[in-house]
């Protein structure tokens, strides 16, 4: 098999889902590790991105409690890049631990990334993004009284989430360190969380109170490098239209002139399936080669070896 280089896009949710120990989560990634290293075995390049909604919220929730004059929270893009680090930091020792396990002697790197956002996205006067914990009617309600500053809404059924700006992604600024830790042998894992969010003032670049979805900056970061594949992973092996319905259809090869017909016809939830499936296309759109997949963390095995999930081609 011909070697690719492949941008793999974790969800937070996949670290973190009821408990919120720095063990179990840990643990959650030294799972993920396990069928992560099925790529390397196989000769590929690997590129590590993950989301990071449910940590940086718990950081922040963290943080207001203990807040003081002397001794303030920290803002959004600072939280950002303190779970790039922490994730970084569980995910390349789980990986570590899989590869002597597996008898390959490679480095991984965490890559502090700077994501360049445009100051004028619309997003920053109309908040979308969830992040943190789950709250039933009653506990938003209070926290929103709390904090009115905080906009709080309903998230595809299953609670309250506080929502946060979420500019789509112009830049990713360490995208040339990445392919050049690629280049050298090493796996990077990168634009985690999406990436801190920056506007460019000059030679600087200033951090913005927001959250990238990690899906377009997993899609950003793999159309810079030129990959082969950028694979998004989620809760289900395949995208579905009519999902949930008598009539539920699997799609397994598809193109992005279908996938856009579905959208158009409202198939997708805007805060699940929707963005993986628009930086699915968007990737295979801007990319001269490359194709996207978007499937399960379970359903790896059989995607390297059957190519089962849903595979989305030009």
């Amino acid at each position: 098999m011909t070697k690719r280089k492949i941008v793999v896009a974790l969800g937070g949710n996949a670290i973190l889902s009821k408990d919120a120990s720095s063990e179990a989560q840990q643990a959650a990634l030294r799972t993920t590790a396990k069928y992560l290293v099925k790529f390397v075995e196989q000769g590929d390049d690997l590129i590590i991105s993950h989301g990071n909604g449910p940590q940086v919220g718990n950081l922040l929730l963290q943080q207001a409690a203990g807040s003081t004059e002397k001794n303030p929270a920290m803002p959004l893009d600072t939280a950002v890049a303190m779970t790039q680090g922490s994730i970084g930091y569980w995910m390349q020792n789980a990986l570590d631990e899989e590869l002597a396990a597996a008898g390959i002697t490679k480095d991984v790197a965490t890559v502090v990334t700077q994501v360049e956002v445009d100051p004028k996205d619309g997003a920053f006067t109309s908040p979308t993004k969830p992040i943190g914990p789950f709250y039933n009617q009653a506990e938003a309600e209070k926290l929103q009284k709390d904090h009115p500053e905080y906009t709080y809404v309903e998230d595809a059924g299953r609670g309250y989430r506080r929502v946060v700006p979420s500019p789509k992604p112009i830049g990713v600024n360490e995208y040339r360190v990445v392919d050049t830790l690629v280049g050298a042998g090493v796996i990077p894992i990168s634009v985690g969380g999406g990436g801190v969010p920056v506007v460019r003032e000059g030679n600087r670049l200033v951090g913005r109170e927001a959250v990238i979805d990690k899906d377009f900056a997993s899609e950003k970061l793999a159309e810079l490098v030129h990959a082969d594949l950028l694979i998004i992973l989620t809760a289900v092996d395949n995208i579905y239209v009519n999902f949930n319905k008598p009539d539920q259809k699997k799609l397994e090869h598809v193109s992005i002139q279908e996938l856009e017909d579905y959208e158009k016809d409202n198939q997708f939830a805007k805060g699940s399936m929707l963005p993986k499936v628009q930086a699915a296309v968007d990737f295979v759109k801007n990319s001269s080669h490359g194709q996207a997949v978007v499937t399960s963390l379970e359903n790896i095995g059989e995607f390297l070896e059957n190519g089962q999930g849903t595979i989305i081609s030009k």
